[in-house]
């Protein structure tokens, strides 16, 4: 059962930084009328869900980003012309020993 709508949206820019970089990290930048109506906070941590896999990064707002698209920085396994789920992360959910074995 699907718990919400979650329409994917398409990277438009990738940004791959190296070691000299002051700012480096998984983020997004996501236009701010998209977060919204995924119920995102600026500054939260989130899933991105792509094609081969999926991580966590920092949302970060920002209104230069086109509508239905994104903007990411050092997320494995995404390239331009993607598309991929930007998902809130679910501090609140219960843990479970039953993948343990």
């Amino acid at each position: 059962m699907m718990e919400g709508f979650q329409p994917w949206l398409m990277i438009s820019r990738y940004i791959a930084t190296t070691k000299k970089d002051a700012d480096r990290g998984p983020m997004v930048r996501l236009n701010p009328s998209d977060a919204r109506r995924r119920l995102l906070e600026d500054g939260e941590l989130v899933w991105i869900y792509g094609p081969r896999r999926h991580e966590l990064a920092i949302l970060v707002f920002d209104d230069t980003v086109t509508l239905g698209s994104v903007v990411a920085r050092d997320i494995l396994g995404v390239a331009p012309t993607e598309v991929v789920r930007i998902v809130k992360h679910d501090f609140d959910a219960g843990r479970s020993t039953s993948n343990l074995g």
